[in-house]
């Protein structure tokens, strides 16, 4: 009996060490805050990339190879899994361009491309290609007003800003109407170096464009509201790379990531992880990484930053194509920025309302308690319709309808509000057999008087005899 025991308790004790050796090794570095991890690295090595993040995947779209020759190549990047997928290649093969998600769907806009009859030649681009992750499909829409490289893409309000590139330009794509409109340009005149004239970052439908200019370094930060640009605290580095925190896993922060190449002296680089905070309008350093890159990709999933990409550099100024993936888990993660109250966006529609309408057009006008980054709506079994503000449901289908109306704070907090149901009804005919019927009776009835009128009148003769 005791000898079974025994026996039982060292096969106790030999699982439970199995099970902790079993732990993956990096569980604790994936959470530790301003630390690195490698993690699984691109098929293809590619510079002057474009990265952008849809439903917790990450796209990584063209780019330089290292042979320099531009790629259409396009990997998705699954976080949880670790392993990247070829997907649909973008049609123009292009680096140095802007990149943008709007609805679920990523636009390569702008950027430096070859020459089909001579590919050592090099061209500014205009083009204007959207993927769709679901169908894995591509679709060409409106190019720029004039073509630009190293242009950054923001979305604020629906709308998608490209700013900087190899000019001081800002445009304003509208991906309802397909159609591009001017803004006010930047403050400042960029260097003409494409790759790396500025790098953007949204916090607070604000976007921030840091860079080195042909003065020196600069911060402007553009707020598409009023068309106006500001100035923030300095911190100039070139081929650099940023995204920003959300607020929500991590206080809100705008990182910079670069190896920066200027000092072409410096070998290795400085190797640079720049941290801005909105609220103070100051700077931080934060570990760098571990892998000195120019010009890579930054994604941001559940406000970790994946630096993807990029280009190092050698001794003797030869650079190489990188497919380095390294995931920064940024200051202060998983605690909530001080701004966030916690508390989601109350979300009133004024209309329409829950009755029947014989319009096919039916202004959408609703109500928000608080300033918000994200409105949309969804409108029967329809996707959810991003919006800018209150607008017009057009060429709405005979029948019963339902809409709800989402907000999403600067937090990450929505806000949903009542379902409202309402019936667009066919308006009644015009009634036309009423209006003759009634038109007809008016005219006998004319007549009939008329004839009485004229029986009871005295004639001529009568008329003349009374004299």
């Amino acid at each position: 009996m005791r000898k079974s025991l025994a026996l039982l308790l060292i096969l106790f004790f030999l699982t439970a060490s199995c099970i902790m050796v079993a732990k993956p090794a990096s569980s604790s570095a994936d959470t530790a805050e301003d630390t690195w991890v490698s993690k699984a690295p691109m098929h293809e090595a590619r510079g002057r990339l474009g990265v952008a993040v849809v439903n917790g995947k990450i796209y990584a779209i063209g780019g330089s190879s290292g042979g320099g020759e531009f790629v259409d190549t396009n990997e998705e990047y699954d976080p949880a899994m670790d392993t990247w997928t070829f997907k649909e290649p973008m049609p123009t093969p292009r680096a140095s361009f802007g990149v943008a998600v709007y609805q679920g769907k990523i636009y390569c806009i702008g950027g430096l491309a070859g020459v089909e009859q001579n590919p050592y030649k090099r061209l500014s681009s205009g083009a204007n290609e959207v993927y769709n992750p679901v169908t894995g499909e591509w679709e060409t829409k409106a190019s720029m007003p004039t073509p630009q490289e190293g242009v950054e893409a923001s979305v604020v309000g629906g709308k998608i800003y490209v700013i900087g590139g190899n000019s001081s330009v800002n445009y304003v794509y509208d991906p309802a109407t397909d159609s591009w409109d001017t803004k006010a340009p930047m403050p400042v005149t960029p260097h003409l170096h494409s790759g790396w004239s500025c790098t953007s970052a949204v916090v607070d439908n604000k976007i921030h464009v840091i860079g080195l200019g042909v003065n020196g370094a600069f911060h402007v930060i553009y707020d598409p509201e009023t068309d106006s640009w500001s100035s923030g605290a300095l911190k100039g580095t070139a081929y650099a790379s940023a995204g920003a925190t959300t607020g929500v896993n991590a206080p809100k922060r705008i990182y910079i990531f670069s190896a920066d190449y200027t000092l072409w002296e410096l070998n290795p680089p400085s190797i640079t992880n720049l941290i801005y905070d909105p609220a103070s309008d100051s700077w931080a350093v934060g570990a760098s990484m571990p892998t000195g890159r120019a010009n890579a990709g930054v994604a941001v999933v559940n406000d970790k930053l994946y630096v993807i990409g990029g280009a190092t550099l050698e001794i003797g100024m030869n650079t190489h194509a990188s497919a380095v993936n390294e995931q920064y888990t940024p200051v202060g993660y998983g605690t909530l920025d001080p701004s966030d109250d916690g508390v989601a966006p109350e979300v009133a529609v004024l209309s329409p309302e829950n009755k029947t309408y014989s319009d096919t057009d039916i202004p959408l006008n609703f109500a928000v308690n608080e300033p918000v980054s994200w409105l949309r709506y969804k409108l029967d079994a329809e996707n959810v319709t991003e919006v800018s503000g209150n607008t017009t449901l057009t060429g709405l289908a005979l029948g019963a309808h339902n809409l709800t109306v989402y907000a999403t704070d600067a937090s990450g907090n929505t806000g949903t509000s009542e379902t409202i149901y309402f019936t667009i009804a066919e308006p009644e005919p015009f009634p036309t057999a009423l209006v003759i019927a009634a038109v007809a009776t008016a005219t006998a009835i004319v007549s009939v008087g008329l004839l009485i009128y004229f029986k009871k009148r005295p004639s001529s003769k009568s008329r003349a005899s009374a004299f």
